[in-house]
């Protein structure tokens, strides 16, 4: 078994960060030390925590959860659903910040 260096990024990290969601309310949350990003649906807090915290070398203070339901949708008349989106609110410590629009 490989031994883990110092600093390294865990593969399942990038498995829970999915995307960051970019809206106008996610851009307001960003003035108060917020970042909203799409999780996978069984991400817990703490595991989200500990990949933001990882991927983007940032203090995490707190992590709030949202689970949007899909809506139902027609298209040529037939209807169809649309798939159950996880979302986090991250707030990170005093003075950092994440850019959400580099790659990780």
């Amino acid at each position: 078994m490989a031994k883990k260096q110092a600093g390294a990024v865990d593969l399942r990290h990038y498995d829970v960060v999915v995307a960051p969601h970019i809206t106008e309310k996610s851009t307001l949350l960003s003035e108060h030390n917020a970042v909203v990003f799409k999780v996978a649906g069984d991400a817990t807090k703490p595991q989200i925590k500990a990949a933001v915290e990882a991927l983007f070398n940032v203090t995490v203070t707190g992590v709030n959860t949202i689970v949007q339901k899909g809506k139902t949708k027609r298209w040529k008349g037939e209807a169809y659903r649309r798939s159950d989106v996880k979302k986090a609110i991250v707030t990170l410590a005093e003075g950092q910040s994440i850019d959400v629009t580099t790659g990780i």
